[in-house]
């Protein structure tokens, strides 16, 4: 049965980001130039995530901040919607979480599923092989452009915290829940929340990211 799921997860990720990069193609398109005619720099913003069993790709996502950010200022550190270092358009697109939909292409790739624990940079908080057998477990299916925690606790909790969070995801994994999540993070999507905690730091998740 859990093979069945995963097999039709994988065709609903497919097809689901390869319908929807086609749908929202506009948006794209007037984001990117968006960004291209009110900041220099490239349009997106490549980055290094663990993925499923720890593998390390490059997750994908519309660029927020001024080129080489993370050399200036704060460094990793990206505690406030305030910092100088995000453009303009960059904070409209972090507050409304647009800045990922990029990560569809990493869907289509085959790299990340829409739904599944968001994926660390590989040497914060901890590195691959210093997880415990317990939170490796979140390693074990593909990582999400949403997920089981993003629809509950967000940034209200530490890292360690959302492990088992993740974790219970991976254990309990059914199709079901998968399009529950995605309701809710449409849901979510219309309502203001801050995507900022005190001392987040880039690559634990969307809000501690350089971009």
């Amino acid at each position: 049965m859990r093979v069945f799921n995963l097999f039709i997860k994988r065709m609903m990720d497919f097809l689901g980001s390869l319908i929807g990069i086609i749908i929202i193609s506009p948006i794209l398109i007037i984001i990117a130039l968006s960004i291209k005619l009110t900041s220099k720099g490239p349009v997106f913003f490549k980055q290094e995530r663990l993925g499923k069993n720890g593998k390390v790709f490059k997750i994908l996502k519309f660029r927020t901040m001024v080129v080489n950010a993370e050399k200036i200022g704060s460094g990793l550190f990206v505690k406030t919607e305030s910092d100088n270092r995000i453009t303009k358009i960059g904070k409209v697109l972090r507050a409304t979480s647009l800045d990922e939909l990029p990560q569809l292409w990493n869907v289509v790739t085959g790299d990340m599923s829409l739904v599944g624990p968001r994926p660390p940079v590989p040497h914060h908080p901890y590195k691959y092989e210093d997880y415990s057998d317990f939170q490796r477990k979140r390693f074990e299916m593909k990582p999400g452009m949403t997920g089981l925690t993003q629809v509950t606790v967000r940034n209200s909790v530490s890292w360690d915290e959302r492990i088992p969070i993740d974790v219970k995801y991976i254990e309990t994994f059914n199709i079901w829940l998968d399009i529950k999540i995605l309701f809710k993070t449409l849901q979510k999507l219309f309502k203001r929340e801050s995507i900022y905690t005190h001392n987040n730091v880039i690559g634990t998740e969307k809000s501690s990211n350089i971009n």
